[in-house]
């Protein structure tokens, strides 16, 4: 069974970064968007296991994208792991508060990253 990870990252750096960690995982199919409102189009499309949103973005930053995932019955269970460049307490506190089940801060480790995903995908 495959699983579906939506990371949600407006920095082609980043994003490229995050998609090629997990796409070493067996069994992990990576979507990305370049922003939230891409996201949110997406959202309908697919069936995601687990997503992975930066916080700064253009339009709908993480917490909004958050809020609205976390509102919708289809993903109100499902994972989500936020990764940021900057360590606000506040962006954390309401990010955790919101349901993202983890709070990142870039520069990301590979292998922490994947023991993530590999946990919240169910397979380690």
């Amino acid at each position: 069974m495959g699983y579906k990870v939506l990371i949600v990252e407006d920095s082609t750096a980043s994003r490229e970064f995050i998609a090629s960690t997990i796409e070493r995982i067996d069994g992990a199919e990576v979507v990305c968007a370049g922003s939230g409102f891409d996201a949110l189009k997406l959202l309908p499309r697919f069936r995601f296991d687990l997503i992975i949103t930066d916080i700064n973005m253009p339009d709908i930053n993480g917490l909004e994208l958050i809020n609205f995932v976390k509102m919708n019955p289809n993903y109100r269970e499902t994972p989500l792991i936020i990764v940021t460049g900057e360590a606000r307490q506040h962006d954390r506190d309401r990010g955790l508060k919101l349901g993202a089940s983890e709070f990142l801060i870039k520069p990301l480790q590979p292998d922490h990253l994947t023991e993530l995903v590999r946990r919240y995908l169910k397979l380690a």
